[in-house]
Order: C-alpha cells, then structure tokens, then sequence
C-alpha cells in the first residue's frame, strides 16, 4: 500500500500513456491543422517513420561521423556461434564489450559482455539481430536535445541533462537487499533486481561503496537525470548544430552520449554518441528534476509544436505525411516485437 501511495504521487512513475492522456487533444489539433495523424512523419527524413519508434541503430549509425560513436558490429541472430566470435575477433574487440538490440528501446536486452563464453550465451538467448560495441569508459553521460529547422544553420537546445545510473551505496552493515529495499526507485523493480542481483543480495556492501544496478542511463532502467538546464549555451548548441548537419537530416531528436567532462562536451572533445532518438524521444529533462507535472505537460506540448513545424516543411520539400493505417500497422509490428523483447529481456 505504501508502494501504492508513493507511485500516486510520483507522476514520473505512472504509466507512460496515463502521463500523456492530458495532450490527446493537442495532437488532434496538430494533426487536424496537419491534415495527418502522425503529423511528425516527415520530420526526419532519414530515419524510418522520423524515428518514432522501432528504427535501426545501423541507420542512425551510418548517418553519423564514425569518430562519434563506438566501434559497432552489427551481428544477425541467425548465424552461429562460431560466426558470432569470429564478428568479435575480426572487429578486434576488447572484453567487457557491450551488446544491445540494433531495434531497442529503454535498454532492453542492454548487457555489459565479460567474455566470449558470455557473448555466446547472450547470443543464443537474444531473439533479434544485435550490435556488438565497444563499452564506452567515458565518465559522463548525457542527454541533449536538439531542435533544428531545416535550411536553418542554427538550432536549440531544448534539454540537457546528466544521467545517473541506478545504485545504492553501501554503509558496512546492510545487506544488498536492504540496502534495495529502502532504495525509492529500486524497490520499484524488485523481480528486475532479483533477477540480475539476487546472488549477492546477502551481501554486505562496504560503507561508502557504491553497487550498480543498472548501467542503462534510461528513466524507465531507473536512472536519475540531473537538469543542467543553466548549462545550455551558444558553445553546446554550436556541437549539437554541427553534428546533425553532418548527420545530414537529423533536424528533432535527442543525443545520448558519453564524454569526458561539460567542458570538454561544449569543446566538441571526447564524445561518444550512444544512441539518437527521433520524434519518439521524450524531452527527458521533465524527469527526476523536481518539475510539476503540469509544467512537463507544457514542456512536451511546446516540443510537439516543434514537431508539427518541422514536419510542415519538410513536407513542403516533398517529404510526405505517413498514411493513417501506414503508421497504424508499423506501430503495431513495432509493439509485438517489444513485446517479445521484453520477454526475453526478463528471463535472461
């Protein structure tokens, strides 16, 4: 009942459609004044339905500087073993290594690889192709999102955030369990938490120790954002307006990235882009950061105004609007297999 009262009263913990019920009516009058339901189809001409939903790392990956992302294998599940561990050695990968999805979201079947044998079991576990990668060491990571008009040389930065991965910290006499237990957002994903760390949860965890749960910077993996919004100036948005116009039609999407400091972030040194979201991506900096649910309404209604302009003018260039039962059955496709996904996410 506790557990009740506190998911009640934490909007940020309430199910995804419950917290955007409030804006149906905003993307009815998008989509009305569009003459499109999915009014944001045309915003990113380059990635598949503008990357709402169910796009491929390797198509947002090729459309990026090599320099800026991870050294990436991308791995289809139905070759064999053998081949699997050839794909690391010829791409000369050093262990821990990471592998995900190359179709993902919120860090599903997200897992930090130690060894070949690890490799092999993950393999024969995931149901989907996946991407193998070089796990990225840089001590920061951070989300930005980034708006940019097309024909327009600058753009915005709408959000910035810093992430931090779920933990708990030890004191020398609780165990991990406990130390879960007592954990606001942990206690939340108990069978989660068993699942990945119950050989350890009589464990005593050393006082100041920190124990990760998780090292997925997602709000729904449990991370905490830390709003850097007072850091947002003429320097970041000159790195964020160079790399989508590099990536060439990135024009509404958040950055996931790794880098050595802000400083070296707003140089446009040390960066590693983790992922790019396209029109699905949350402005997450209305997480975790102390923001009232009616001012996170109006930060997500602001973005979809965004959107819809964008889209308007790429349209205009000859980017058309998705059909209804188009966009209607890809999404449909996109849910079943994160259905799946989740499945084996839970299980392994």
């Amino acid at each position: 009942m506790k557990r009740f009262f506190q998911r009640l009263y934490k909007w940020e913990l309430w199910p995804f459609y419950l917290i955007y019920a409030p804006l149906g009516f905003v993307w009815v009058y998008y989509a009305i004044k569009a003459r499109a339901f999915w009014f944001f189809s045309p915003v990113n001409p380059t990635l598949e339905f503008s990357g709402f939903e169910g796009e491929s790392k390797r198509e947002m990956y090729e459309q990026l500087p090599q320099e800026l992302f991870p050294k990436t294998a991308y791995v289809p599940v139905s070759i064999s073993a053998d081949e699997v561990i050839a794909i690391a050695d010829e791409n000369e990968f050093a262990y821990p290594l990471a592998v995900k999805p190359d179709i993902g979201m919120q860090g599903l079947m997200f897992r930090k690889i130690e060894d070949k044998a690890a490799l092999l079991r993950y393999h024969e576990h995931c149901p989907v192709d996946y991407v193998i990668q070089d796990l990225v060491d840089l001590p920061i990571e951070y989300s930005v999102f980034h708006i940019r008009y097309p024909g327009e040389e600058k753009g915005m930065v709408t959000g910035f955030i810093e992430k931090v991965y779920l933990q708990v910290k030890g004191d020398g006499r609780s165990t991990l369990r406990q130390l879960i237990e007592a954990n606001p957002k942990a206690s939340f994903r108990m069978d989660e938490m068993i699942k990945r760390h119950g050989e350890k949860f009589d464990d005593v965890i050393p006082a100041g120790q920190p124990y990760y749960l998780s090292i997925a910077g997602n709000h729904n993996r449990g991370a905490r954002f830390i709003n850097l919004h007072n850091e947002i100036d003429e320097k970041l948005c000159h790195v964020f307006d160079d790399i989508s116009k590099k990536a060439g039609s990135f024009y509404y999407g958040r950055y996931d990235l790794k880098c050595t400091s802000l400083e070296d972030l707003k140089d446009g040194r040390n960066i590693s882009i983790l992922e790019y979201n396209g029109a699905g991506a949350e402005p997450n900096h209305i997480y975790d950061c102390n923001m009232s649910y009616w001012n996170a309404l109006k930060v997500i209604a602001v973005h979809w105004k965004h959107m819809y302009m964008i889209g308007k003018i790429n349209n205009r260039k000859g980017v058309r609007y998705w059909g209804f039962f188009e966009g209607r059955n890809y999404l449909a496709r996109a849910g079943a297999f994160f259905t799946v996904l989740s499945k084996y996410d839970l299980s392994y």
